[in-house]
């Protein structure tokens, strides 16, 4: 018995022997790793650069009104379209007190001159008939009360004008109009609202902001180490965040000469002339990305960068090609390589369509896979 027990421990003992020299050996010698093969395909190349900005009025002009007081009446709101010189809104002047103190005064000072100058007329104007003063003499009391009468309506005129911002000799300034057609785009201010008027020492208050919906730009900016390859009259392709599956094309007509440093990057100002179709409809301010075509190849021979190994110095590219038999053996081939849009290159020889190139490990394929499916 003991004999049989001794017998079968050192044949366990053989077994695991080799079953260890087996996995020693399995371990040392790991199954050949399997890799996706890549074909050459013809597309097409476009390098292009990207712009943030927004979308604006190329003409927004705010109206402001010449006289201070308050708001009485709005006669539009945002949205309204409005023609040149249509009336907005109505104010109300609220008069200096000085001023109109002065005023009343000169209205005053000019009746008493009229009352003077009416009671000499009338007291020459009867020795006139008699023949005991000359005409000339009397045409002096005549000139006198008519200039009197002058200064008093202009006194009583310049009273309305500071009272109520009108006179009868004009239409006014406290009726505030649109000075071009356009869509009204905001109206900050409300009924009872106190304005400012504009002058050399204030800007004013806004009342309405106008602009011309129907000539729209494109203002973005775009980095110090793109600009050098951008040029007026580029087409760009405008897409808008607030509008899925719409896209504008718009020219660029303006690179600002100068920079401006934000965040570390210098950035240079475009604007592009939007091209609105008849049917589509953009806000102003609405956000959006500008692709700028920096130059193109159509139906070229193209390869996936990522199968595409560089040297040090970047100036050579190579592949792993495919070589022909059972074995997948690949052998490092050199090609000539031309535009890139960062995901696909242009090949423009050393290899031909039909050439298959080593690609990413299938292993690794089928992790990213799961990583995107997750």
């Amino acid at each position: 018995m003991k004999k049989f027990f001794k017998y079968l421990l050192l044949i366990g003992l053989v077994v695991l022997f080799f079953w260890t020299m087996w996995f020693l050996y399995a371990k040392s010698n790991p199954p050949a790793d399997e890799f996706k093969t890549e074909k050459p395909t013809k597309n097409n190349i476009i390098k292009k650069t990207v712009a943030n900005g927004k979308i604006v009025p190329r003409k927004e002009i705010l109206i402001k009104p010449v006289v201070s007081g308050i708001i009485r009446e709005l006669y539009v709101e945002a949205g309204d379209i409005v023609k040149k010189d249509q009336a907005l809104a109505k104010i109300q002047i609220v008069p200096d007190m000085l001023s109109l103190s002065n005023s009343e005064n000169r209205v005053k000072n000019a009746e008493i001159a009229v009352q003077n100058a009416q009671m000499n007329f009338d007291r020459n104007k009867p020795l006139l008939d008699k023949g005991v003063i000359a005409a000339a003499e009397m045409q002096t009391y005549d000139i006198a009360l008519r200039n009197a009468k002058q200064e008093l309506d202009a006194a009583r005129e310049a009273l309305q004008v500071v009272r109520d911002g009108i006179s009868r000799s004009s239409a006014g300034n406290t009726v505030v109009r649109s000075t071009i057609d356009g869509m009204v785009l905001d109206v900050p201010v409300k009924e009872g609202n106190s304005v400012i008027e504009r002058n050399n020492f204030n800007e004013g208050t806004t009342i309405a902001a106008i602009a011309d919906m129907t000539d729209l730009i494109f203002q973005g900016k775009v980095d110090e180490s793109e600009v050098g390859k951008v040029r007026l009259g580029m087409p760009v392709v405008l897409t808008v965040g607030a509008i899925e599956d719409a896209k504008w094309d718009a020219d660029l007509e303006y690179i600002a000469p100068k920079g401006v440093e934000e965040n570390g990057a210098i950035q240079f100002e475009i604007r592009a002339a939007v091209k609105v179709k008849e049917g589509q409809h953009l806000r102003s301010g609405y956000s959006g990305n500008a692709d700028i075509e920096l130059d193109r190849r159509d139906s070229v021979l193209t390869v996936p960068e990522s199968v595409v190994e560089f040297n040090a110095k970047g100036d050579s590219a190579f592949v792993q090609l495919k070589q022909p038999g059972d074995r997948a053996t690949y052998k490092r081939t050199y090609i000539k390589t031309g535009l890139s849009d960062g995901l696909n290159i242009e090949v423009l020889s050393g290899i031909d369509a039909a050439a298959e190139l080593k690609g990413a490990k299938k292993e690794e394929e089928k992790k990213e896979h799961e990583m995107g499916g997750d």
